[in-house]
């Protein structure tokens, strides 16, 4: 029996194995709204197998978008676009999915990443003012953002909520909380970019404190059945920075406050991070976590090969693997691995004459 086809319990979400697409930003949205390359993007991964699809990160309020072509989820427009994707690609998977919800604080207001990537001003077309803990830019040579005061913390708060609600109404399976890659809750969380002298900044339980806010903002808005899970950058990659005991420090406060698991990264924080980058190089991260918690935890990064997989459940480091870019070059890929490793998959019945005969057993008709 495989491990990384067993299935496995999120919360009250039942999966039928332990491969989970994560969010993977494409740039494609208009004013927010998903458009119909996002039915093609997520309409493919939703037929690979995989045992939870992730919608890429997704803002809940317009000055939270990465860029302007950011999908969002803050008024009835982006709502009811999420909601036409989401019908067509459920017509045709009953695969589970999760959206990402996430502010991009002081890396927001940039380019498509294929255009340079770079911050676009305020005062330029595509442009906003960002905003961010304290009003200290991510590179040298950005406009620096507006630290957040009383009234925009409630605002960004409130903003994770209600969008935390419209992905209930739209029936979607379990929300994840993005607080890593340097985005907003990642800044508040290291002390190299959360500079504030009052509750929310100095100590570790302080900078602690507005990410713990907006989970329990979030898990109070989403259905009580449903998981609602975060993803954190490990470690910064920066002396001085977060670091991966301070996140089984966060890990510990999340599980008591009713996370159903926590999705282990890193880096995203500062331009001065060194990443030792190789294969499944976040999955000491994602074990000392795990080791640590009770909680199921993901992990992720250049996770490539089936035996690769297979050890990192198998051995218990982790009790999923994400796939990213992975998947994007073989959107089949959990096919592959299951018949790598004896294990049998759903595939859309259209596509079952394609099981090759040395398979036999492969593919269990689904949808």
């Amino acid at each position: 029996m495989s491990a990384l086809f067993t299935p496995i319990r999120v919360g009250g979400l039942e999966l039928a194995n332990r491969i989970v697409i994560a969010p993977m930003c494409q740039y494609s949205a208009e004013e927010g709204c998903m458009t119909d390359w996002h039915v093609i993007h997520l309409g493919q991964l939703a037929l690979s197998g995989a045992g939870l699809l992730t919608i890429e990160a997704t803002a809940v309020s317009p000055e939270g978008r990465i860029s302007y072509a950011d999908v969002g989820l803050w008024d009835d427009a982006t709502e009811a676009a999420m909601g036409r994707v989401l019908e067509r690609v459920r017509r045709w998977s009953a695969m589970p999915v999760a959206v990402q919800l996430a502010h991009a604080g002081r890396k927001a207001s940039t380019e498509r990443p294929w255009l340079g990537g770079g911050q676009i001003a305020p005062d330029k077309p595509g442009g906003w003012q960002n905003v961010a803990p304290s009003g200290l830019a991510f590179a040298p040579g950005d406009v620096p953002p507006a630290a957040l005061d009383r009234d925009g913390l409630r605002r960004v708060r409130d903003a994770f909520a209600a969008a935390a609600r419209r992905a209930g109404r739209l029936g979607i399976e379990a929300v994840q909380i993005h607080a890593a890659h340097g985005y907003l809750l990642h800044q508040f969380l290291s002390p190299l970019s959360n500079h504030r002298d009052d509750e929310y900044g100095g100590s570790l339980e302080n900078r602690l404190r507005f990410p713990l806010e907006v989970f329990e903002a979030v898990r109070a808005a989403f259905p009580p059945e449903r998981p609602v899970s975060v993803r954190v950058s490990g470690t910064d990659w920066v002396e001085g920075g977060w670091d991966i005991g301070q996140t089984v420090e966060f890990a510990h406060a999340l599980e008591a406050r009713g996370c159903a698991a926590l999705h282990v990264s890193s880096g995203g924080l500062d331009p001065a991070q060194r990443i030792p980058m190789g294969p499944g190089y976040q999955v000491p991260l994602a074990r000392a976590v795990k080791q640590a918690t009770g909680l199921p935890v993901v992990a992720v990064g250049l996770i490539t090969g089936y035996d690769q997989a297979e050890a990192i459940v198998g051995t218990g480091d982790a009790d999923m693997i994400a796939l990213a870019r992975t998947i994007l070059f073989d959107p089949r890929w959990p096919w592959h691995a299951a018949a790598h490793l004896g294990a049998r998959i759903k595939a859309a019945p259209q596509y079952l004459r394609a099981q090759p005969q040395r398979y036999r057993d492969l593919f269990d008709p689904g949808r």
